[in-house]
């Protein structure tokens, strides 16, 4: 681990904070004026840096803030706290447009420094993890059409300021799309600060994205720099925008319109230069016209849209995408990467991924862990792979289809010869209009035996979308019967199903049904 700096005058300060570094297990170096900390940064052996930087700011020999104006510009992720005299604290607050991560007031908690210097070791671990991660992981992976239309979309914005809203489901990779447009942007070199809006509560989201004052509220013994603050010059990446609440979303249309905001508590504003990438796996169509996101927000989101396929749209990168995470987690975990036999692939490659390019690196990681031998074959892969293949299994839990293809005609029976009930429930079930499903099938429980039998017809053919085709009818059939008995009130057929209002919502749409 690299060491925590301390830069100051004062001896004692100096002693007493390396030993209670030293107690937790944390190295240190010191330093007794800004000259030597420059020095030592041009040496051989500190050319990697510190950890975290404790300044002071009056020293003989130059200025803490000084200090950490030039140190911010040679490495922009690098924690630094100040250390000041309650004389000083204006000074200190000041430093925090410099990029001070905190400021330290003397004299000082010894438990409470070393708490805050332990902070500021975690966050500067994320952002090594971080640059890490983008330095050594391909941006994105992806061959198929569907892929190589984001591309092109990504590529088109390279040199663009211009707001991005990126649309699909949870787990396709919204967020490296993000980093993508980032890295490829005039901003490249500026930070990329990203903010799930649905994981964080309400109360604290206002704080966390604007920032908030000394004393605005209990517990805020500090002023703090907000997400808007820490991204000025570069890019801030909204995740799940739909879920930011109502009364918020106000205050985002503002900064987003002039760039000016004011920290919680605060009475002067901040500017901030900011480019905002947002991502939800919403309809915000439908969010507006429910009425829980604002529509003037919306629109100006909304001005260039990037959607992000599921992976069930882009199977053919199934393959290179499960080796890729068997190679990942293999080094992850420091073992011998395993290998994927191709009939194993093949059944990943059927399965409906409703976590979508998340759930098969997870799948992956698992097989890592899980998997007997070197050699992955498909009795390996975990259940919720194999069991969806059975032919009974239950279409309602699959997740959105594609859209349906032609069905060709039912099966006849041969002529003279009495067709059987499973046959009949096939044909019923084939050619029966959706519009009107058969309460009495429904009722007596005959309809099971004809999804069968149309399963096996279907599976006797050329086709690899059963499961698709199949699933769509039953949605479709299910959400009508449920508008039929509401009487086309759809928060009571959601309650009805067991499903939410979005999902029933997003459901008739995707489904085309007719109300």
């Amino acid at each position: 681990m690299k060491p925590i700096w301390i830069v100051d005058d004062d001896q004692s300060i100096r002693f007493v904070l390396e030993k209670a570094l030293l107690r937790e297990g944390l190295p240190t170096r010191s330093f007794t004026n800004p000259r030597e900390v420059l020095k030592a940064l041009d040496s051989e052996d500190g050319r990697e840096g510190p950890q975290v930087l404790v300044s002071d700011i009056r020293m003989p020999g130059g200025s803490g803030l000084d200090l950490l104006t030039t140190i911010k510009q040679r490495l922009p992720a690098l924690p630094v706290i100040i250390m000041t005299a309650f004389s000083d604290l204006d000074s200190a607050v000041s430093a925090f447009q410099s990029g001070a991560f905190e400021y330290l007031p003397k004299p000082f908690d010894l438990p409470k420094a070393v708490e805050l210097i332990r902070r500021a070791v975690g966050e500067s671990q994320r952002e090594e993890v971080t640059e890490k991660t983008q330095v050594d992981t391909p941006e994105m992976l992806g061959q198929a059409p569907a892929m190589q239309d984001v591309f092109r979309g990504i590529g088109r914005l390279a040199q663009s300021h211009v707001t991005v809203l990126i649309t699909g489901e949870s787990g396709s990779g919204k967020e490296l799309v993000a980093h993508a447009l980032h890295k490829h942007s005039p901003r490249a070199h500026q930070p990329f600060v990203a903010i799930n809006t649905a994981a964080i509560p309400k109360d604290l989201l206002e704080s966390e994205l604007f920032g908030h004052e000394r004393g605005a509220f209990t517990g805020a013994q500090t002023t703090r720099r907000g997400r808007f603050e820490q991204a000025d010059g570069g890019t801030l990446f909204l995740d799940e925008i739909g879920d930011m609440p109502f009364d918020l979303q106000t205050r985002l249309l503002r900064v987003l319109s002039d760039g000016n905001f004011y920290r919680v508590g605060g009475h002067s504003a901040v500017k901030a230069n900011v480019r905002v990438i947002a991502a939800t796996h919403q309809n915000l169509e439908q969010r507006v016209k429910e009425g829980v996101f604002r529509e003037d927000l919306y629109h100006r989101l909304n001005v260039i849209r990037l959607r992000l396929p599921a992976l069930r749209e882009r199977r053919e990168d199934i393959p290179m995408l499960a080796r890729y995470f068997l190679q990942r987690s293999a080094q992850q975990l420091g073992v011998e990467p395993k290998r994927i036999s191709d009939a194993a692939i093949e059944r990943l490659s059927h399965f409906q991924f409703p976590g979508n390019v998340r759930q098969l690196e997870n799948i992956c990681h698992w097989l890592t862990v899980m998997a007997p031998a070197q050699v992955i074959e498909t009795k390996d892969l975990p259940p919720e792979v194999l069991d969806v293949q059975a032919p009974a299994v239950a279409a309602s839990e699959s997740m959105t289809p594609q859209a349906e293809a032609p069905l060709a005609p039912a099966v006849q029976p041969v002529s003279g010869a009495a067709p059987s009930a499973s046959a009949d429930a096939s044909a019923a079930w084939a050619a029966a209009p959706l519009s009107a499903p058969s309460s009495t099938a429904l009722a007596s429980g005959t309809w099971e035996p004809g999804l069968e039998a149309e399963a096996l017809r279907l599976l006797a053919t050329d086709r690899t979308d059963v499961w698709d085709v199949l699933t769509r009818r039953f949605e479709t059939s299910l959400i009508q019967a449920a508008l039929a008995t509401t009487r086309g009130r759809r928060i009571e057929a959601a309650q009805k199903l067991g499903i939410g209002r979005n999902t029933i919502t997003r459901k008739i749409q995707e489904l085309g049904i007719e109300e």
